[in-house]
Formats: C-alpha cells, sequence, structure tokens
C-alpha cells in the first residue's frame, strides 16, 4: 500500500471526487482521501492523502491556502459564480479604480463572511446546494473567516484579477460576491485557480494524465511526499528497541525510552517531536510533558503493513 501524499493539479470539470475516483482506478489503491473540495469549474492544487496519510485529510484542510481569482463586476449570479443564473447586471462605469483598490483592501484581516446557498454546508441534515436546487434559501450563520492579504494583478474593468491567502473555511466566490456589493454594482467570479495548500504549490502539482505516466514507468514514489515530510519543522527523535511496542501502542514513554534530542534543542524546549521507532521508521507525533517527564501521544500515524 501507497502511503503518503501527491500534489494534484485538479483540472476544470472534476469535482475533488471525481479526483479521487480516477486516483483508486490508475493507482489501484482504496485508502486515499482529499483535503479540500474545490468547484468543478476551479482548478489548481489539490493534496490528495494515500493509506496511513488519510489521517492527514483534516490537518490539511485547516490549513491556509491562497488563490488566483478574477472578479468579474456588474453581474450577480445565485451561484456567486460565471456559471450560475444571473440575478442582476448594473453599470459599472462609475467605479473606478482607485475604488476597487480601497474596496479589496477593506477585506483584508478577520471577516465575518455568509457562506453561499450552492456549498456543501449541511443545515438540518441536508447540505445546501441540495436545498437552493430545490429552489430554497435558508438562512445561515456568517463565520469568521480571515483573508491574510489581498494582491491585485491586474486590472482591466470589469474585471480584477486577484491573490488571496485566506484561512480555511473561505468561500473566494462569496469574497467576490461581497466586493461587488460593497461597490455598489455586484460582482461574481469569474475564474479560480488555487496555486497554495500549506507546502504545496502550484507549479509542482501533477496532472491525472501524469500520475498514471509515472506509474506506468514505475517512478510514483519520485512524486510522493512521505507523512513525516509534513511535520518536518518537529524535531525528529527514536525510541530504543526496547520501547518500539510501547510507542506502536500509543503508551506514554518516559524520557529515557527516547534518544538524544537534536542538536540546537534541550528536552527543556522540546514539546512536540516527531517520533520514530528503533529502525527510524515514523510513528506519529508526541508531545513531551515537561511536568511528567514523559513522551505523550498526540497523533498516531504508524500502522504494521499487512
Amino acid at each position: 500500500m501507497i502511503h503518503g501524499i501527491i500534489n494534484i493539479y485538479k483540472e476544470k470539470g472534476y469535482t475533488s471526487h471525481d479526483v479521487v475516483a480516477k486516483l483508486r482506478r490508475i493507482v489501484g489503491q482504496k485508502k486515499i482521501g482529499h483535503t479540500g473540495t474545490l468547484d468543478p469549474d476551479a482548478t489548481g492544487v489539490l493534496p490528495v492523502c494515500f493509506g496511513k496519510a488519510t489521517k492527514l485529510c483534516d490537518l490539511l484542510t485547516d490549513k491556509d491556502k491562497t488563490y488566483e481569482t478574477v472578479l468579474l463586476l456588474g453581474r450577480e449570479t445565485d451561484t456567486q459564480d460565471i456559471s450560475g443564473t444571473v440575478l442582476s447586471e448594473k453599470q459599472t462605469g462609475t467605479v473606478t479604480e482607485a475604488d476597487v483598490r480601497s474596496v479589496v483592501a477593506s477585506f483584508v484581516g478577520a471577516y465575518a463572511q455568509t457562506p453561499p446557498m450552492y456549498s456543501a454546508i449541511k443545515i438540518g441534515g441536508k447540505k445546501l446546494y441540495e436545498l437552493a436546487r430545490e429552489g430554497k434559501t435558508v438562512e445561515r450563520k456568517p463565520r469568521n473567516v480571515e483573508i491574510f492579504s489581498v494582491d491585485i494583478l491586474e486590472m482591466d474593468l470589469p474585471h480584477v484579477k486577484m491573490r488571496v491567502h485566506c484561512s480555511k473555511g473561505t468561500y473566494i466566490r462569496t469574497l467576490c460576491n461581497d466586493i461587488g456589493a460593497k461597490l455598489g454594482c455586484g460582482g461574481c467570479m469569474e475564474e479560480l485557480v488555487r496555486t497554495k495548500v500549506s507546502s504545496f504549490v502550484l507549479t509542482e502539482a501533477k496532472t491525472l494524465a501524469e500520475v498514471e505516466n509515472f506509474v506506468s514507468d514505475g517512478r510514483l514514489s519520485e512524486i510522493i511526499t512521505p507523512v513525516d515530510a509534513m511535520f518536518a519543522h518537529y524535531p525528529a527523535l527514536c525510541v530504543t528497541e526496547k520501547w518500539d511496542k510501547f510507542a506502536y501502542n500509543g503508551n506514554a514513554l518516559p524520557k529515557d525510552a527516547v534518544g538524544d534530542v537534536p542538536d540546537g534543542h534541550s528536552i527543556s524546549d522540546v514539546h512536540r517531536v516527531r517520533l520514530y521507532n528503533s529502525k527510524e521508521e515514523f510513528i506519529g507525533l508526541y508531545d513531551y510533558k515537561k511536568s511528567e517527564n514523559k513522551y505523550k501521544l498526540v497523533k498516531m500515524f504508524y500502522t504494521p503493513d499487512v
């Protein structure tokens, strides 16, 4: 079984679930999960987790993301993107570039965003987009998101190309809609490319066809990011052989069960570590509890291959 993450370039026309289904066939493995939905018309980075790495799906979904999007001013749609039914169209002749820059900048920071009706959020056990397709609109509570930065890359009104760095849960469609509303002319999203999720970037993403070629050539391992590489910012420690089985079971480990801490660290300042067995196979994340003089499990990734 394959364990790790592949940085997939999701092409237009595929859902995230389509990508997973196709990868199951290409790789010949059922245990696969994606790390955050992209709309069918959107493209870009979609990290896909295999085997033990599926335990990372939630962690990667929580990471901040970067997008490039094109905002079309003067048009509002029911889906908040160009593919939806037009709700209103207004002239944008009085909107200046200075107006756009000022309004766009006003969204940087904490932002209470109301999720769109065409989204997978569930209310009363039903997904919002299912209700929307039935012609129903329900009240949605605003959710706190954060826009870390917005850079305007090009402006040819009524089109505005932007790079958005944002927190998890941010709908770029809704951001475009809200910018248009604040400008008084309306707006919708015309294009969307996700360029970065955590350490996964667009320039290194592989299409499904490219992955298939790597499989055919027996070179799939070249594009797989190992699970532990996602935690490279934590010190790496190994247990002694005597304590391997205790670590596999998720037991708390005394300080002397673990080898020396890496250069530049001391036991007193080590908190979270990557823990490996005596054969240097990744077990999981542990926290050092100074008050108890023990290492305690945070998240287990070790499972014996069968």
